[in-house]
């Protein structure tokens, strides 16, 4: 694949994503847009897109991101599994590797931990004019187009064989619904279990007040 065709390809799947979300009745693209920007809002104001949020957590010196993750993926859950039979949403489910999964996730873990960053956080972070993720993007992009270049000759064989598209409600049949709400409720309840512990950069330090800062003695605390 060329590199014309490879900018053509990514215009033709960018198409097709609009044409999805046009035509599947789930919402305009101006609502996509929309929850975007709610998301994106909601990452800084948890501060989740900063370096100390994730490095934090790989050093198991923060648990604001566990904690996050476990309560997110709990409630959209049960959520998801409600809007899908509600008829609201639809599965775009993906086959099972387990040996593209090992090697994807490993190499995912590596450079989330050397990044500080997620794909999620990422852009958040290059909003606000961080110009090192900016270039850990652009080695992503140059990734993808590697990936799509070789992927017939080199990176399917490496994905190993299809375990199919099996799903925790295709596996509880007919107790799909209590089988999900558990799966999620206990998500939830082991995100409030947690323990909360945060590693606090310079400039999140400086907007605490002295006693609050968890580098300085006060009387207050004692």
């Amino acid at each position: 694949m060329s590199v014309a065709e490879y900018f053509d390809f990514v215009l033709t799947r960018t198409e097709q994503m609009y044409n999805i979300v046009q035509n599947e009745g789930h919402g305009p693209v101006w609502l996509v847009f929309l929850i975007g920007i709610i998301f994106g809002a909601i990452i800084q104001y948890s501060r989740v897109d900063k370096f100390e949020k994730i490095a934090g957590f790989a050093m198991m010196k923060d648990t604001i991101i566990p904690k996050m993750l476990f309560f997110a993926i709990g409630l959209t859950s049960i959520l998801l599994y409600l809007e899908v039979k509600m008829g609201w949403a639809s599965w775009h489910i993906k086959p099972i590797m387990l040996q593209g999964l090992i090697i994807g996730g490993t190499i995912f873990g590596i450079g989330m931990a050397i990044m500080g960053k997620c794909p999620g956080t990422g852009p958040v972070s290059i909003a606000e004019g961080r110009i090192g993720v900016l270039v850990g993007a652009s080695g992503g992009v140059f990734g993808g187009f590697v990936f799509t270049y070789y992927d017939e000759d080199l990176f399917k064989p490496l994905m190993g064989p299809s375990l199919g598209k099996t799903t925790l409600a295709d596996v509880s049949g007919a107790y799909a619904p209590e089988a999900v709400f558990l799966f999620g409720a206990m998500l939830i309840i082991i995100a409030f279990a947690i323990p909360k512990m945060e590693l606090f950069d310079e400039a999140d330090l400086s907007k605490l007040d002295t006693c609050e800062r968890p580098d300085v003695e006060c009387e207050e605390k004692k």
